[in-house]
């Protein structure tokens, strides 16, 4: 057997109590939005190429933020708005998602819809962990931000709610952050009900980001043709990829969108 691997960042003071705390909040967000549902496809071909999309993706915004970007404003701009479309995925997943799915149970033949609509349940759960996380983690802050309460009580009670609300904000931060990044990954375990749900759900996704970011921000700095590409080049790029994972599932795995 193997020697254990220790981890660096515990001989560190405070790094490893950040790390214990990121490690625990990654830890249980992969528990509960990334479940094998027994339907998924792996395919170590078609995760390579979206990761090398990505990261090409990643490096054409960045080029074109530092080219027709506004001095400053360039890192910070692409930072936030990588981190809000991270934030803002699974909301409209939430949104959009139940219209794609209703479509693709009514698309596929009438003899299969019945088992289609039995595999929901491992989505739904999905989503109502995310919307149960999400809540829990507001109600905290509105709790933070209302501190009159802490007046009325006892001062051992208010010193512990205090403590507990602080712990609760430092864990919940990164787990929001993996549950989102989870939840937008597996497109809420959709392969669960068909292996070619996520990628359906995906193409349709992008699209509703880029109309959401396009009225929340409006057009990309720059001449019209990097306006362009930086408004279309993500969902085009992210669409073909999506189009050619469905081929590739239909020709190698034998997996169909009626099937």
């Amino acid at each position: 057997m193997p020697p254990r691997r220790r981890n660096p960042l515990r001989r560190v003071p405070f790094l490893n109590i950040i790390s214990a705390i990121i490690h625990s909040a990654h830890r249980v967000a992969n528990r509960l939005f990334v479940q094998d549902g027994g339907v998924r496809i792996n395919d170590p071909l078609v995760l390579r190429v979206q990761l090398f999309r990505s990261v090409l993706g990643l490096l054409a915004t960045l080029a074109l933020a530092f080219f027709y970007g506004k001095g400053k404003e360039v890192w910070h701009g692409a930072a936030s708005n990588g981190f809000g479309n991270l934030l803002i995925t699974p909301v409209l997943l939430i949104v959009t998602g139940p219209l794609v799915v209703m479509g693709f149970i009514l698309y596929a033949p009438p003899h299969l819809r019945p088992m289609l609509r039995s595999r929901l349940k491992g989505p739904l759960k999905t989503v109502a962990w995310y919307v149960l996380s999400v809540a829990a983690f507001a109600a905290v802050l509105v709790v933070a931000a209302t501190s009159g309460y802490l007046d009325k009580l006892p001062k051992w009670a208010a010193a512990l709610s205090a403590l507990v609300v602080v712990a609760v904000i430092v864990w919940g931060l990164p787990f929001l952050f993996f549950a989102s990044l989870y939840s937008a990954k597996t497109a809420f375990n959709t392969a669960h009900v068909h292996p070619m749900l996520p990628g359906v759900l995906t193409a349709v996704l992008v699209w509703a980001v880029a109309v959401f970011n396009l009225i929340d921000q409006g057009m990309p700095e720059g001449p019209v043709a990097a306006q362009l590409c930086s408004l279309l080049g993500g969902p085009l790029s992210v669409t073909a990829v999506s189009l050619w994972e469905l081929r590739r599932m239909r020709t190698r795995h034998g997996v169909t969108l009626r099937g």
